[in-house]
C-alpha cells in the first residue's frame, strides 16, 4: 500500500489507474480504525479494481465542545490495518491541505432537508462539516464508488442526496453495521466505555428492538412509543439523546401510509456518545 499526504501525488496515482482504464473505490474515513471500516475496504474491492482510504480528522464536522482534541490518532495501527485488507493508496491530508485558507473562509457544501433533525439538530452545523469534506475527497479522488456504514444511517442519506443533487457520477454503496457480540454498533468512540459501560451500552439497540417489534405489530404513536424506548435507555445507566421515528429514504416524519420506515437514535454513555438504527418495513 503506497500513504500520501499531498493532493498531487493522490492525482498522479489515480490519474495513472484512469490511464489503464481501472474502476476506482474510495472508503473516507477518521482513522482509528476498528473492523466496520475494514469491512467498507473489502466491499469496496468487490466493486473496482483499486481501492483509496483516506485519514483525515475534520474539523469542521466536531462541534465547539466535542472530542476533536482527545480522537484518537493511531495512523501506524490504521495503516497495518489496510495493508491486511489490500488497500491500494491511503491519503492522509493535513488540516493545511485539505482547508487551506481556514475554516472561515472555507466554501461550503450544506444539504437541506435530511440534515435536519436528529443528529442534525444535536450537533448543529456537522453534516455541513460532513458534505463539505465528503465532497472536496470527492473532487480529489474522483472515484467510481464510496462507500459509507450504514451506521452513520444520516449521514449516509446526506451523501446519498449531495451526490443525486449535483450530479456527481459515484456510486454510494451503504455497508451493513458491523457489530460486537453484544449488540453494541462497532465505533471508534466505542474507545472511551469503560468495562463497565461497555455491559451497559447494548441497552440502546435493544431499546431499537423494542421499537422494532411495536412497529412491527402496527403501533402507530411514534412519540409515545419513542418516549417509552428512551425510558428503556435511560433505566439501563444511559443519557437518551434522541430517538426519531423517520421516513426510511427522506428522513421527514413517517405519513401513516409509509410501510419503509427507520428508527434513529443516540445516547450518552460515559465519554461515548453512541448512535445506533434499525431499518423496519411495516404492514
Amino acid at each position: 500500500m503506497k500513504t500520501v499526504n499531498e493532493i498531487t501525488a493522490l492525482r498522479q496515482q489515480v490519474n495513472e489507474w484512469r490511464q489503464k482504464g481501472l474502476k476506482i473505490a474510495f472508503v473516507p474515513t477518521m482513522g482509528n480504525l476498528h473492523a466496520g471500516h475494514i469491512a467498507l475496504v473489502e466491499e469496496a474491492h468487490k466493486h473496482a479494481d483499486k481501492v483509496v482510504a483516506s485519514i483525515f480528522i475534520n474539523p469542521m464536522q466536531f462541534g465547539a465542545n466535542e472530542d476533536i482534541d482527545s480522537y484518537p490518532k493511531t495512523l501506524s495501527d490504521d495503516q497495518q490495518k489496510l495493508i491486511a485488507a489490500n488497500t491500494d493508496l491511503l491519503f492522509t491530508p493535513s488540516a493545511d491541505i485539505i482547508y487551506p485558507k481556514g475554516l472561515a473562509q472555507q466554501t461550503y457544501i450544506e444539504v437541506p432537508d435530511v440534515s435536519e433533525g436528529s443528529c442534525g439538530e444535536s450537533r448543529p452545523g456537522h453534516f455541513r462539516g460532513v458534505a463539505t469534506i465528503v465532497c472536496k475527497l470527492f473532487n480529489l479522488v474522483q472515484p467510481d464508488i464510496a462507500c459509507f456504514g450504514k451506521k452513520d444511517y444520516q449521514q449516509l442519506q446526506v451523501i446519498q442526496t449531495m451526490v443525486e443533487d449535483l450530479s456527481m457520477p459515484i456510486s454510494i454503496i451503504g455497508v451493513e453495521t458491523v457489530r460486537e457480540a453484544s449488540g453494541l454498533a462497532m465505533s471508534s468512540r466505542n474507545g472511551y466505555l469503560t468495562e463497565q459501560e461497555k455491559a451497559m451500552a447494548p441497552a440502546l439497540r435493544k431499546a431499537l428492538l423494542w421499537l422494532a417489534k411495536q412497529l412491527e405489530q402496527g403501533n402507530q404513536d411514534y412519540p409515545a412509543l419513542s418516549k417509552q424506548a428512551a425510558g428503556k435507555i435511560n433505566l439501563a445507566g444511559l443519557n437518551t439523546d434522541y430517538i426519531d421515528i423517520r421516513h426510511a429514504r427522506t428522513l421527514v416524519q413517517p405519513k401513516p401510509t409509509d410501510k419503509e420506515l427507520v428508527i434513529l437514535a443516540a445516547a450518552h454513555c460515559g465519554k461515548a456518545r453512541l448512535i445506533d438504527n434499525l431499518q423496519v418495513s411495516v404492514n
